[in-house]
């Protein structure tokens, strides 16, 4: 079954937080991020959910950087034994990652979801991706779909 690829109007910042954002910046698609934090309902188009992703990916990058260089600066070897002790930056990065990843849990969940209703797919099938093996595959090949009109079912 094939759809129509819909026709949306150029991304601009008068488009309501209840409606998905078609061709939105990576700042507009970051900002939508955090204002709809915990929103389950409606949808996010596909340049919203990969920005974001974008992002995610970023930071998370950014901070493991950060945790091997503090590794390795002030890392210490034992003369006796030859054991090395990593830096103490590398408990400064591990906290770092555990926060940033505790805040976007929910919100990353909630794009998720929204991203599923866009391409008229209810937000439960993200649960698919606990599946061993093939199950994050067939939810990347989820996220990829194009927008179905027919999602609009799923906005307020």
């Amino acid at each position: 079954m094939t759809y129509a690829t819909p026709s949306h109007p150029a991304a601009s910042a008068s488009t309501p937080l209840s409606q998905p954002l078609y061709g939105a910046s990576f700042g507009q698609a970051f900002g939508r991020f955090w204002r709809k934090y915990a929103t389950f309902s409606g949808r996010a188009s596909r340049s919203e959910f990969w920005w974001w992703y974008l992002a995610q990916a970023l930071v998370v990058t950014a901070i493991t950087v950060f945790m091997l260089i503090g590794a390795f600066a002030g890392a210490t070897t034992d003369p006796i034994t030859g054991r090395s002790q990593p830096g103490p930056l590398i408990g400064v990065g591990g906290i770092l990652l555990f926060l940033w990843m505790l805040a976007t849990l929910i919100p990353t969940l909630a794009i998720s979801w929204r991203r599923l209703h866009d391409a008229n797919l209810a937000g439960p099938f993200w649960f698919i991706s606990v599946v061993p093996g093939i199950g994050a595959i067939a939810l990347l090949v989820l996220y990829i779909l194009p927008s179905n009109p027919a999602g609009a079912r799923f906005d307020k």
